[in-house]
């Protein structure tokens, strides 16, 4: 890893695919997303003009993770 990708791992997530295609943010979790069985959502997606409405979404998301982690990992109560 050179120590400009370590930098720009700070800032966004990253998918370096074997054959040396690099993928960040939004596209990034598209790839992902279609290597764990989405394949045929996450290829449609990556298509303009919806790719920038992801890409909007992974912005928002990663500038406010406080804000999200408040609803969306949360600690499942023991209800016993």
């Amino acid at each position: 890893m050179t120590d400009e990708l370590y930098e720009a791992c700070h800032h966004a997530a990253h998918v370096i695919l074997p054959g040396g295609e690099r993928f960040r943010a939004g596209r990034a979790t598209l790839v992902v997303l279609e290597n764990l069985g989405w394949g045929v959502w996450a290829r449609m997606i990556r298509r303009s003009p919806l790719v920038y409405l992801v890409e909007l979404g992974y912005w928002l998301v990663a500038n406010n993770r406080p804000l999200f982690s408040k609803f969306l990992f949360t600690k499942e109560h023991d209800e016993s």
